[in-house]
């Protein structure tokens, strides 16, 4: 068997065991491989080992490798931040978008999406803990947020994204869960909670997480 596919057995028994112990459904708990700086054979490689959604951050190396796979099913993610200049690659070849934390941003999203294809499907990326290094809005810029891109026909709010600071623990992850629950207390149709990489999974997934972001335990250090 492929490493790739070594790699990806195990994450999946991890994100089983995880969600067995919070007791959840790991059926509700989506699998994103981050792919980004990956060659395309190695996500052809994990496709054929039955992974289906990927996550990139870049838009531009994207890009290429969405053409040169074509032929697979997969749904694309985008998990990095947002250039303006970027933003109409970004519409016309992803499923998901992770990382909207402004309304500017999802206007031009909003805009550039082709009428052939379904709705974006839109996270507010969440600066959760104040970090000066990440993007995102603060909690309290998020309902305002929310309803603004509830809008825009051509976008369809999904959820809330964090990336927490490194060795944070558990608590940003239940910060936002409890965001998201009051978010949805007052209307906003939120189904998706993205939080939580190779490191920190567990927590993740014990605090409600509906889709983790796995990168290196699959595919190996970045290049």
């Amino acid at each position: 068997m492929p490493k790739i596919a070594d790699n990806l057995t195990q994450v999946r028994r991890l994100i089983q065991q995880s969600a067995s112990e919070a007791g959840r459904n790991p059926s509700d708990i989506t699998l994103l491989a981050v792919s980004k700086t990956k060659p395309a054979s190695a996500i052809r490689e994990a496709f054929e080992a039955g992974q289906r959604d990927f996550g990139e951050n870049y838009a531009q190396e994207a890009a290429e490798k969405i053409a040169q796979l074509a032929d697979l099913d997969i749904t694309w993610h985008f998990i990095g931040p947002i250039q303006s200049n970027k933003s109409r690659m970004i519409a016309e070849n992803f499923a998901w978008v992770h990382t909207v934390d402004r309304l500017k941003i999802a206007e031009r999203l909003n805009q550039q999406r082709p009428e052939h294809l379904p709705p974006l499907q839109v996270c507010i990326q969440v600066n959760i803990d104040g970090d000066e290094a990440k993007s995102g809005c603060l909690p309290t810029e998020t309902a305002v947020l929310g309803e603004a891109i509830r809008r825009l026909p051509r976008l369809r709010l999904r959820g809330l994204m964090t990336i927490p600071k490194e060795g944070s623990g558990a608590q940003p992850f239940k910060d936002l869960a409890q965001l998201a629950h009051a978010l949805r207390r007052d209307g906003l149709p939120l189904d998706t909670l993205s939080m939580g990489m190779s490191g920190d999974l567990t927590d993740a997934i014990a605090a409600g997480s509906t889709l983790v972001r796995v990168g290196t335990a699959i595919f190996g250090e970045r290049t």
